[in-house]
């Protein structure tokens, strides 16, 4: 499996059998160039334009495009994704709104991706969730979690990998993210051992870190 960060909170995950990216941003708004790229699936966390341009997604060669965008379970390709209803702030949706949390089984790694969740994940939903080899974590705060919360979130579900994402990075739109954290602070906050990668390829489960990895990627 080979993991592409494509800036902001979107990624591109390849499998053996199916490839899938997360959170299409709108270019214009976030600030960044959205590369061109091609997906079977397409996973939206929440109607917000810097999350929510699955169009810019081409679809494969078959030309079948499914794009998720709620709770739900759902099959695709041999990819099994499971989504989990969350807020994107800390009253109960009324300032931004839901957020939908998705876990994602591929070549035998249980993947998760938080979007922009604002608030602490319910110890149900955890249960539910299960066992994650890999996280995606918002660190910036002011839209989402911020570094302190995204390192308790990170303690509450112990993944093997944490992947940061939706921080103040170069290039990022500054009359929208001016406040956002950078991944720097959330990584002084937790302490873990991080280590920076291009793309982030790992074979089988068996070759997951045996301690907490933060995984940070130095190009897009």
């Amino acid at each position: 499996m080979e993991i592409t960060y494509l800036g902001h909170s979107s990624f591109r995950i390849k499998g053996k059998s199916a490839s899938l990216v997360t959170d299409p941003y709108d270019p214009n708004m976030v600030g960044l160039k959205f590369p061109k790229v091609e997906a079977d699936i397409v996973t939206i966390s929440h109607d917000h334009g810097d999350h929510n341009m699955e169009s810019l997604v081409f679809p494969p060669q078959d030309g079948k495009k499914k794009v998720i965008s709620g709770p739900g379970e759902y099959e695709v390709k041999g990819v099994s994704i499971n989504g989990f209803g969350s807020f994107h702030d800390d009253k109960k949706g009324e300032l931004r709104g839901k957020n939908t949390i998705y876990v994602i089984y591929i070549d035998e790694f249980r993947l998760c991706h938080l979007g922009d969740l604002g608030e602490g994940i319910s110890e149900e939903t955890l249960s539910q969730m299960g066992d994650i080899d890999i996280l995606f974590v918002p660190v910036g705060g002011v839209f989402t979690i911020g570094p302190e919360k995204a390192g308790e979130v990170v303690h509450s579900i112990e993944p093997k990998v944490i992947i940061p994402m939706h921080y103040q990075q170069e290039g990022i739109n500054p009359q929208v993210f001016s406040e956002l954290s950078t991944v720097d602070v959330f990584i002084s906050k937790t302490g873990l051992r991080t280590e920076r990668f291009d793309r982030y390829f790992i074979k089988s489960p068996t070759d997951l870190p045996v301690e907490e990895l933060i995984a940070v990627f130095t190009k897009r």
